[in-house]
């Protein structure tokens, strides 16, 4: 048995590739404005926000009651487990995606709902700037 971090590593690379393969920008470990942390964010060409949460294990996903707050920053909420995962757990109005290292697919859609136009603004600058910033750190990691 994988220790559980090494389970959520694998599974948020086959959700970014999932993702990524249909064209979304992705980013993992964004921070919102209120201190939050998501797992994975990705923005499609259309900029629909989806979020997915990922769940190494039944202990992981019991243990976290914060979820729910990261449905105010996004169109589209999924969480995404191993093809083992007890997927009754998962409440039917949020998106499932089956996951491992190597990809993943949607299991059930996520319900769509519209974020106001302020929230959505000054989360893609963010998006944005943190996106800019890693590529910067990764192409000039010496900079002081």
């Amino acid at each position: 048995m994988q220790p559980e971090d090494d389970v959520a590593r694998q599974i948020t690379r086959g959700v970014t590739r999932y993702f990524r393969n249909l064209n979304n920008a992705t980013l993992t470990e964004l921070v919102f404005a209120d201190g939050r942390r998501c797992d994975v964010i990705t923005v499609d060409e259309m900029g629909v926000i989806s979020i997915v949460e990922i769940k190494s294990s039944i202990a992981d996903f019991r243990s976290d009651s914060k979820w729910p707050q990261y449905r105010q920053w996004c169109d589209r909420y999924y969480f995404a487990v191993e093809t083992s995962f007890p997927r009754e757990l998962i409440p039917d109005d949020c998106g499932l995606i089956l996951a491992d290292g190597y990809g993943a697919d949607i299991f059930r859609e996520a319900e769509k709902t519209r974020l106001n136009a302020a929230r959505r603004k000054a989360l893609m600058l963010r998006f944005a700037r943190a996106a800019a910033f890693r590529l910067q750190d990764k192409n000039d990691p010496d900079r002081l």
